[in-house]
């Protein structure tokens, strides 16, 4: 395996359900490095356990990172190796994990990439829309910008994906209803999980199986472009 390098940066990509699929090199730098900086250290504590990686935990997260970002910048500028972690997935989408990335460029901090599991990829291919162009929003504005986000996103002539919680996905769907019309979209949800899902219809028909019945889990939500 790679030689660890001081003062490194390290972006590591985590499973985003199915612990197997956590990659070799994820978990030989995980286990190497000084420090691991976790967005919650309580669901990274069950992953590294499986693993038995040993390593120091630190909580990086949106409440702490105005703090904790001049400090683990401070550790690395004194040759300590860290990797960054989110509570699952690929760190930075989503997450605050870029407000550390962009502060170690501007120090001039090696910054090296982990590449692994993303609720964003792995939905994509599974989706059957159009996947050669498409545009990320992430989750929408609750409030301030919402309505304006939506009717500009109803223009796209590329697939448009979302990500979204079960306790405001009936919101979502219904906005998008209102916005978009009735178009097709892809529900995935509990991906690499027992009890994956993936609903494929239109938004009237989401509509209705989210009416049947509550779900659970965190979702990724496709819509069609407008022209498809």
């Amino acid at each position: 395996m790679e030689e660890i390098l001081s003062g490194a940066l390290y972006v590591v990509a985590t499973p985003i359900g199915n612990l197997s699929d956590m990659t070799y090199r994820a978990q030989y730098v995980l286990d190497n490095v000084d420090l691991i900086a976790a967005e919650d250290t309580r669901t990274s504590g069950v992953l590294l356990r499986h693993y038995d990686v040993k390593t120091q935990l630190r909580s990086y997260h949106s409440y702490n990172l105005k703090t904790e970002t001049p400090k683990l910048v401070k550790l690395l500028k004194q040759g300590k190796s860290i990797a960054l972690i989110s509570d699952a997935g690929t760190p930075g989408i989503s997450d605050p994990g870029y407000q550390l990335v962009q502060a170690c460029i501007e120090q001039e901090i090696k910054v090296i990439p982990i590449p692994g599991a993303s609720a964003l990829t792995a939905a994509l291919p599974v989706s059957g829309l159009p996947i050669n162009r498409f545009v990320f929003e992430g989750f929408l504005p609750q409030k301030k910008g919402r309505k304006t986000r939506l009717e500009w996103l109803s223009q796209e002539d590329r697939t448009v994906v979302f990500y979204e919680s079960p306790h405001r996905i009936e919101r979502t769907v219904n906005d998008l209803i209102k916005f978009f019309g009735d178009r097709k979209c892809v529900m995935a949800r509990e991906l690499t999980k027992k009890f994956e899902e993936i609903f494929r219809g239109n938004l009237s028909d989401l509509k209705t199986r989210l009416e049947v019945k509550k779900i659970k889990g965190e979702i990724v939500l496709l819509i069609a472009a407008k022209s498809l």
